[in-house]
C-alpha cells in the first residue's frame, strides 16, 4: 500500500478530459490525497487555496488554456437575502434538517437515485451504485457531516428533527472557518421549494449561528448556465490569483 505523508503531501496531474462546464474545453486537475492525522488541517488549507474534497481526495482545476473556474465563497455576517431568497425561506419554513455522522442510508441512496435519474442522466456519477454512494459519503478523513431534511413534525420542537419522507440531503465538511458543501440532492418533484437554494440558505444559518464566517461553494463558471446560481449569495469573495477578493454584482 502506497503511504502517504500528511506532513508532505504528494501532488499528481490528471490527463485531458472533455470539459463538462464549456464546450470545446478540455480540463485537467491537480490532487493530492487527504489522509492522516493532518487530514482535516490540510483540508481547510487547501479549501481555502481553492481545492475541492471528493471522497479523499482533494482537487482544483489546473487547465491549460482556460481559468474559467473560480472558487467562491459566501461572507456569512453580512449576507441579506434578496426578496426572493425571502421567499424561498418563507416556502421552506415547515423543513427542518439534522445533523448527523456521514453514514449513508438506503433512503438516502433512493433520494440520490432518483435525483440522478431526473437532473443527471448523462452525467458522470449517473451509474452511481449503492456502493459508490456509500463511498462517497463514507470515505472522509475530515469533520464532515450530513444534514436530512424533513418535514416538521408535532414533536420537532422537542426532538429537534423532522417527521416523514426525506427531502433533501447535503453532505459537508465542517472547516475551522466555515461550512464547505460537498455535494447535495433533492426531491425534484417539488421544484416550488427551490431545495437547492434553500440548502444552502440553512447552510448561511448554520455558519451563523457559530460564529463562522464562511460557506464554501465550489466553483463557479462564468458562462455555465449550471453554476450561475452561485453568484445570488450576496456579499461573496471570489478567489484570484492575489487571493480572495470581494464580488457583487
Amino acid at each position: 500500500m502506497t503511504q502517504h505523508s500528511p506532513k508532505s503531501p504528494q501532488f499528481f496531474l490528471t490527463s485531458p478530459s472533455p470539459c463538462p462546464y464549456l464546450e470545446g474545453q478540455y480540463e485537467r486537475k491537480v490532487f493530492t490525497h487527504l489522509v492522516g492525522e493532518k487530514a482535516a488541517e490540510m483540508n481547510d488549507l487547501l479549501t481555502q487555496g481553492g481545492f475541492r474534497r471528493s471522497q479523499n481526495i482533494a482537487y482544483r482545476p489546473a487547465c491549460e488554456t482556460c481559468r474559467a473556474c473560480v472558487s467562491v465563497r459566501i461572507l456569512v455576517d453580512e449576507f441579506e437575502p434578496s426578496k426572493n431568497l425571502r421567499r424561498i425561506m418563507g416556502v421552506n419554513n415547515d423543513l427542518i434538517g439534522t445533523e448527523h455522522k456521514a453514514e449513508p442510508t438506503s433512503e438516502q441512496y433512493s433520494l440520490f437515485r432518483r435525483y440522478l435519474d431526473a437532473r443527471h442522466k448523462k452525467g458522470g456519477m449517473s451509474e452511481m451504485t449503492v456502493l459508490d454512494y456509500a463511498m462517497m459519503v463514507e470515505d472522509t478523513h475530515v469533520p464532515t457531516t450530513i444534514i436530512e431534511y424533513r418535514k416538521r413534525g408535532p414533536d420537532s420542537f422537542v426532538t429537534g428533527t423532522g417527521d416523514g419522507p426525506l427531502v433533501a440531503v447535503a453532505l459537508s465538511d465542517r472547516m475551522s472557518d466555515g461550512f464547505s458543501m460537498v455535494y447535495s440532492f433533492f426531491d425534484t418533484e417539488q421544484p416550488q421549494r427551490s431545495l437547492g437554494t434553500w440548502m444552502i440558505l440553512d447552510h448561511i444559518a448554520r455558519a451563523r449561528a457559530r460564529g463562522l464566517p464562511h460557506v464554501y461553494l465550489g466553483y463557479w463558471v462564468e458562462g455555465s448556465r449550471k453554476m450561475a446560481y452561485k453568484t445570488r449569495f450576496q456579499p461573496q469573495e471570489h478567489l484570484t490569483t492575489t487571493g480572495w477578493e470581494r464580488f457583487e454584482d
